[in-house]
Parts: structure tokens; C-alpha cells; sequence
């Protein structure tokens, strides 16, 4: 019996029900009726159930699949508007004792170089991403107790947080960590963390444990109820995802929306971003070997859906992707991405170091400066973010998702995205680059209404230097 309230994995991520979507997807993947009133329901912006959002995802009337990507436009036009939030993964370590065979931090890799930096280390590399203009980071480290201990990630958030290198100042830092205790969770959001991001890599359970042969990772159950635990340790938000190409996509795609369905069921909010990578090339890892990997088509087609189900939850989409895949989703879903990004331990802050490099979770595809890419989401005409207001004023939880399914989300983040926007542009960016924000600020303040006068105050303050880190 499928129970959405459960705690245990295997009840709220039931294999049965998971089957029986998939059974009932491909039976009515043609059915125009069917289709036409899942359709309709989602024009309500309310959001669709697992098994709903498994037709649209089988899908084969081409007429159809247009209306679904041009509902995705629509929705994530009428909840996040043309605004897109930057950050950038800081590697810690790469020491892991898991035996992932897909990443290449396992824990049997003996050639790879194994490194955890200091602190004075961590130092160099936050003002290397201060210095390229990035205020958001998202954490992260292997799973190994005695190299990288809850402490050692503590003392490391402190670290990033205390540095302040001209006007830089990293102003939220989001953790991806191995799933851990509530008592580890509440020191976690003690020590002011953003988001808890954690990838169920795969929702097939007899998958997932090939998969994970060996090492605390291996157990499923305790991994998947890791978000339970994490929001009973006060964490109010979570980020999911999957890794796409382990398993068939249509299953990840139904269970992942199974466990916001849980969330949501348990906790009266369900995911606050919802990750979509795909298996990249590594250190010794052939994404060729594995026989579930998907095309561009059906990567964008899975966006699409996803924006549509879930249009309350922020979607992020890494440099693993090109820049013409990256450019594709921007408009069906995504809203948030990171920029100049380095997977490699101590990449940034010395990026000629070679032996550095070999460190690297994954090849990176899209290689542009933060600097290239936030020109070219302008020239698209989008409004690159740096902001963290919601966090600093408390819109997280429950509250943010109410106020962003009322769809009032854009009242308190586009006039804020443009005050961050000029910090960037004033303190970072290149003369070309100006020269495009700037113009694109100029339009944009024309949309802002009643917040337009207050914005322009602010954005006379950046101009003559004024830096208070409130957004």
C-alpha cells in the first residue's frame, strides 16, 4: 500500500506504486483526453500528482507536447519571472569511503590525489570566488567520519561566512554533505546554512544498492529518509534531485515526485529546489557504460514536466551542461545555476595547479568566467541574482512557499535581483558587461511599480559605494 505519510522509505517511495504510474503513463500516453484534462488542472498552477505528471512526461501526440512546453514557459514565467539565481560548488575534500561505482571519489579509486583543505586554505578559495563576485556557495564534501567529520564542516561554514575581502562577502552558504543525524541537522542550521541539498542519486532501491555496494551510503533507507530528518532539525529547506542516467528516467521522474509529495504530506512543504544532473565523464568513470543515460530531448522534456508539477520549486542545472543544453531549460524551468565553477578541490584560488584539477568530481562542460555568463543571461534577457534576502528575513519553509505559490515571490525578489545585480556590475564586471546590466537595469526598473522609487534610492547608494550585504 502506497503511503505518502509514512516514514519509512520504502512505504512513501513505494516500488509498486512507482510501477503502477509507469504502467498507467504508457497506457495513456496517446490518450487525448486524458491528456487535455492533466493539462487543464495544470494551467491552475496548483501543481500535478506523480502519476498526472508521468502521462505528460510519456507523452507522444506532438501537439500535446507542445502545449507542455509552452505551459512550462508559461509557469515558470508566472512564478520566477525572467530572473535567475548564481552560485558556486565549493569542494572541501574528496577523501570518501563509499563505493559509489559512478563518482569518482570511491573510495577504492587509489590513484586519484586525495585532498581536504585547511582553513587558511578554504580562506583563499572563498576570496577567489569573492574576487569573481559570487555571494552564494553551496558546500560540499565526501562522506568520510575521520577526514571530514560534522566539525570539520562547522568550523569550515564559520570560516566561509567571517571573510570579507573588499566588498565581497559570501552571504549563504547551502550544504551538500552525506545524509546524517537530526542532532547533526540542528548544529547544521545553528551554524546558518541556506538550503540542505542532498541527491537521491537513484529512487530504485535493487538499483541504488548495486550501486553503492559498499559503505554507510549503502543503505537506502537510511539515505532516503534523510530529509525527514533533516526538517525535523529545524532545516526548513531541502533541495532533491536525482542523477540521471542510473536508472530509467521515467522511474526517477515519478519517485522523485513521490518524495515532494511526502514532504509536503509530513511536513507542509515540499522541496525548495529540485536538482537535474545528468552522469558526467570523471577521473575513471565512462558515462558510456551505463545504459540509461538520456538525450538532450528528453533531458528538456523532463525539465518541462517537472517546472509544470511542481511550479512552487526553484530548479538548478549545474556547468555538468553545455551552454546550449543550459540555454534550452532556462526557459522551461530553471531558475537557478551555477557560474564559473570549479569540481575539483582547491580549484579556484590556484586553478593552474594541475594535480588540483585531477581532483575533480566531475568534467565540467560549460567552462565561461561567472563574468561570460552572467553577460550572456542578459543578452538572453534575464536578471542574473546574487540575492539572499528570503533567508536573511526569514521567507524560508512554509512561508516561502506560500508566498511563491500566491506568486508573490516576485514582489520581494525582482527589485532585489537588480540592487544585486549593480553590486556585481560595479564591483566585478567587465567593461562590456556593464555596459549590457546596466542597460538591462535601466528596462527592467521600468516593470518594478510601486517598488521602482525605493529601488532607484538603493541603486544610487551601490553607485557612490554603499554595501550592506541586506540582500
Amino acid at each position: 500500500m502506497y503511503d505518502v505519510k509514512s516514514p519509512h522509505a520504502t512505504e512513501f517511495i513505494s516500488d509498486e506504486e512507482v510501477l503502477a504510474t509507469l504502467d498507467y503513463a504508457e497506457k495513456n500516453k496517446n490518450n487525448i483526453e486524458i491528456i487535455d484534462k492533466i493539462l487543464e488542472k495544470a494551467k491552475l498552477g496548483n501543481g500535478l500528482s506523480h502519476r498526472e505528471a508521468s502521462v505528460l512526461l510519456a507523452c507522444e501526440v506532438p501537439e500535446k507536447n507542445d502545449e507542455i512546453f509552452s505551459l512550462a514557459k508559461k509557469i515558470k514565467e508566472e512564478y520566477y519571472g525572467n530572473r535567475i539565481v548564481l552560485f558556486a560548488p565549493l569542494y572541501l575534500s574528496n577523501y570518501c569511503v563509499n563505493g559509489c561505482v559512478y563518482c569518482p571519489y570511491h573510495a577504492k579509486n587509489k590513484h586519484i590525489p586525495r585532498k581536504k583543505m585547511t582553513q587558511d586554505e578554504i580562506r583563499e578559495e572563498v576570496i577567489a570566488l569573492q574576487d569573481m563576485g559570487h555571494k552564494r556557495l553551496a558546500l560540499e564534501t565526501g562522506e568520510d567520519p575521520v577526514n571530514n567529520p560534522i566539525e570539520y564542516v562547522l568550523e569550515s561554514i564559520k570560516t566561509i561566512y567571517s571573510i570579507h575581502n573588499k566588498n565581497g562577502a559570501i552571504r549563504r552558504v547551502n550544504v551538500n554533505i552525506a545524509a546524517t543525524t537530526v542532532e547533526n541537522y540542528k548544529k547544521l542550521k545553528e551554524a546558518g546554512i541556506g538550503t540542505y541539498i542532498l541527491f537521491q542519486e537513484t529512487y530504485n532501491k535493487e538499483r541504488y544498492e548495486k550501486l553503492h555496494p559498499t559503505g554507510p551510503k549503502h543503505n537506502y533507507d537510511y539515505h532516503t529518509e534523510a530529509m525527514d530528518r533533516a526538517m525535523q532539525g529545524g532545516i526548513d529547506d531541502v533541495g532533491m534531485g536525482v542523477l540521471f542516467g542510473l536508472s530509467t528516467y521515467k522511474y526517477e521522474f515519478a519517485a522523485l515526485l513521490m518524495h515532494a509529495e511526502h514532504l509536503e504530506a509530513v511536513f507542509g512543504v515540499g522541496p525548495h529546489t529540485i536538482s537535474v544532473p545528468r552522469i558526467r565523464k570523471a577521473d575513471d568513470i565512462d558515462p558510456n557504460t551505463f545504459e540509461n543515460g538520456i538525450n538532450d530531448d528528453t533531458f528538456a522534456k523532463i525539465v518541462a514536466c517537472i517546472r509544470i508539477s511542481v511550479p512552487y520549486t526553484g530548479m538548478i542545472i549545474s556547468t555538468r551542461e553545455s551552454q546550449k543544453c543550459r540555454e534550452r531549460v532556462l526557459e522551461l524551468g530553471i531558475s537557478q545555476i551555477s557560474g564559473g565553477s570549479k569540481t575539483s578541490v582547491g580549484g579556484y584560488a590556484h586553478p593552474e595547479n594541475e594535480s588540483e584539477e585531477d581532483t575533480a568530481q566531475f568534467d565540467v562542460e560549460d567552462r565561461r568566467t561567472l563574468d561570460d555568463v552572467i553577460k550572456w543571461l542578459m543578452q538572453l534577457g534575464y536578471v542574473p541574482s546574487f540575492c539572499t534576502a528570503c533567508y536573511r528575513e526569514g521567507r524560508v519553509g512554509d512561508r516561502f512557499m506560500e508566498i511563491c505559490k500566491d506568486k508573490q515571490i516576485h514582489n520581494f525578489c525582482h527589485p532585489n535581483a537588480l540592487l544585486t545585480l549593480k553590486e556585481f556590475l560595479q564591483d566585478y564586471a567587465s567593461e562590456e558587461t556593464q555596459k549590457v546590466g546596466n542597460a538591462l537595469i535601466e528596462k527592467e526598473l521600468a516593470t518594478l511599480g510601486r517598488s521602482q522609487a525605493k529601488t532607484e534610492e538603493y541603486l544610487e547608494k551601490i553607485e557612490q559605494g554603499e554595501r550592506d550585504f541586506r540582500f
